[in-house]
């Protein structure tokens, strides 16, 4: 497998994606961030930022799992296993 990333980094790498999505550099982005709520993305976006990670973290990513994620804490977790089991 590739390079064990932490959170901390995988965190990291999230938020500057929704802040180059989202044009703001400003966004406050904490793991409690409810991504769509908080963040006002809505349906359409987010697919465009789930295939953004898709990219980033070279990972596939289904719809289900998506609809199971509500905030930057769960996506961080979600994307952790993930990679920790490619």
């Amino acid at each position: 497998g590739g390079t064990k990333m932490t959170n901390e980094e995988i965190f990291d790498r999230i938020s500057n994606l929704i802040k180059e999505q989202l044009h703001n550099e400003k966004i406050e982005v904490t793991v409690k961030t409810n991504i769509q709520e908080d963040l006002g993305i809505d349906s359409i976006a987010l697919m465009e930022f789930i295939i953004t990670l898709e990219d980033e973290f070279n990972l596939n990513i289904p719809d289900e799992d998506v609809e199971d994620i509500q905030t930057m804490g769960e996506l961080v977790d979600y994307l952790s296993r993930r990679l920790k089991s490619s």
